[in-house]
């Protein structure tokens, strides 16, 4: 869920922003995939952001790439500036931040926030203390809160700090995803 300023995006539930992730498909399939994806998100005027596979995006005029700190060695960073990629990029340390910011990305994403099930990861939760600091460094640019974040969390990070939030199990668990949504933009949009 990214939200907008002032309002949410065009999707049926209201989110402006989905992340597609691809990781535990087949590579024959990721590309089909994604392109259906895209059409779909444009039918319901929600930006889309591919995760790691920035060649996919570019030839399939994806919005957003999202990559990760080891994607980061082997994605083309001029191919993406030049292809009109919008670019973000996983933080979870000073060194990754540093390494990102080099990288001029239209945003930074800090996580996990809190302990997360969704996928192993290297470093432990952050919290909310994180996102304030990293607030301080980046300026203005966007910054996204990933990992273990629910509805009753997502207002803390809004307020240490993060321009919005990211969630996956806080909605595929949930019995009602659209309403879930809709309930999460009611919490997290600045008006």
């Amino acid at each position: 869920v990214y939200p907008a300023e002032g309002g949410a995006g065009g999707g049926r539930g209201g989110a402006g922003f989905s992340q597609w992730r691809l990781k535990h498909r087949p590579p024959a399939a990721r590309r089909p995939q994604t392109r259906r994806a895209r059409h779909r998100a444009r039918e319901l005027g929600v930006c889309l952001v591919l995760n790691d596979y920035w060649r996919i995006a570019l030839d399939e005029g994806i919005d957003y790439i999202h990559l990760g700190q080891e994607d980061l060695d082997t994605a083309d960073l001029a191919a993406i500036r030049q292809g009109g990629l919008r670019l973000g990029i996983s933080t979870h340390c000073h060194a990754e931040l540093e390494r990102a910011l080099a990288c001029g990305p239209d945003y930074v994403a800090l996580g996990p926030i809190w302990e997360t099930r969704l996928k192993k990861m290297a470093f432990g939760p952050q919290g909310t203390g994180k996102l304030t600091e990293w607030r301080e460094l980046i300026g203005s640019m966007p910054l996204v809160a990933i990992g273990g974040i629910t509805l009753e969390r997502a207002g803390s990070c809004i307020a240490a700090g993060a321009d919005c939030v990211a969630a996956v199990s806080d909605f595929i668990r949930h019995p009602d995803p659209e309403g879930q949504v809709k309930a999460w933009l009611a919490a997290t949009i600045r008006r």
